[in-house]
């Protein structure tokens, strides 16, 4: 039998099938048919790519890193000051709003992460590229003589991460903040520790 053309196309629907579908009844439990039923493709198509569901699950944890992670390091890159670059990296761990998908499967894959070595294996990881993620943008800063530290480098990321997961958790939970609000709150302690004023930062 012929191969179906354009795998990747259709392995990449199937992620942000699984995502819709892990956001709605969690990661305890998912099936065949639930991904199939937020894709256009049929139980038999997600069977033939993902015979095992845990693989899919591994591209979708693959697709939160390369939001919380990859694309976070081109928003910095992209800036010109490290006063510009960290708000901007700031601004790029906060939920758009509370339909946002990628925030709620992470929430999903965080509490698995309790219950599954190998999940907790993949969600330290990618709390180790966030913490990279800030060093790297502090560290430039204290280069350029811009920043001036009031904590060592990793303190200081390793709080600005667990700021952002604490802030997302409770912006998706129901609490009574918006993106802008969250932004000015990690911002006032990043100004803290660097010891330099951060502007408001946007993305494209």
């Amino acid at each position: 039998m012929a191969r179906p053309k354009n795998q990747a196309g259709r392995r990449a629907q199937l992620v942000q099938a699984a995502k819709q579908a892990i956001a709605q009844r969690g990661l305890n439990g998912l099936r065949t048919i639930d991904v199939a039923a937020h894709s256009e493709l049929g139980a038999g198509s997600v069977a033939y790519y993902y015979p095992d569901l845990g693989d899919l699950v591994r591209e979708v944890h693959e697709n939160a890193v390369s939001r919380f992670y990859w694309n976070r390091l081109d928003h910095g890159i992209a800036s010109e000051t490290p006063e510009a670059k960290l708000a901007r990296i700031i601004r790029s761990g906060i939920p758009r709003s509370r339909d946002d998908v990628d925030f709620q499967v992470l929430n999903e894959l965080h509490t698995h992460a309790y219950r599954d070595a190998f999940h907790a294996g993949l969600m330290a990881e990618m709390y180790r590229l966030e913490v990279s993620l800030y060093a790297a943008a502090l560290n430039e800063g204290v280069e350029e003589g811009v920043f001036t530290m009031t904590l060592p480098v990793g303190t200081a990321a390793s709080n600005l991460v667990a700021l952002e997961d604490a802030y997302g958790l409770h912006f998706m939970g129901g609490t009574p903040l918006d993106a802008d609000d969250i932004f000015r709150l990690i911002a006032a302690n990043a100004e803290v520790l660097t010891g330099c004023r951060l502007v408001e930062a946007t993305l494209g």
